[in-house]
């Protein structure tokens, strides 16, 4: 095997199947986003997919449910018929808001 490493052909090799399964990480990710869009102020706390303002990290950290800078992956269509009780319009947004009180 350490015979392989050292040619270049071997090392070419290993560097085609490092890069093919690096690229497959991302596929996920991708395939999430197809036929979705970003809804905010949809979440319950804690289950946002992402974005979730400052003090936070990223998906699953809001701190209370429909928070207007938290966003979640919905079927592209269904965002702004989705309830959002702080939202301004009663309706999850495609873009981050200020909340009503």
């Amino acid at each position: 095997m350490s015979h392989m490493l050292t040619s270049p052909a071997g090392a070419a090799a290993l560097a085609l199947a490092l890069g093919a399964a690096l690229s497959l990480t991302h596929a996920p990710a991708q395939a999430q986003e197809v036929g979705k869009e970003k809804c905010y102020g949809v979440a319950l706390k804690g289950q946002n997919d992402c974005a979730a303002g400052p003090g936070t990290t990223c998906a699953g950290t809001s701190k209370r449910d429909h928070q207007g800078n938290a966003w979640k992956f919905v079927p592209k269509g269904t965002c702004e018929k989705m309830a959002s009780p702080t939202s301004p319009t009663g309706y999850g947004q495609l873009q981050a808001f200020k909340e009503k009180t």
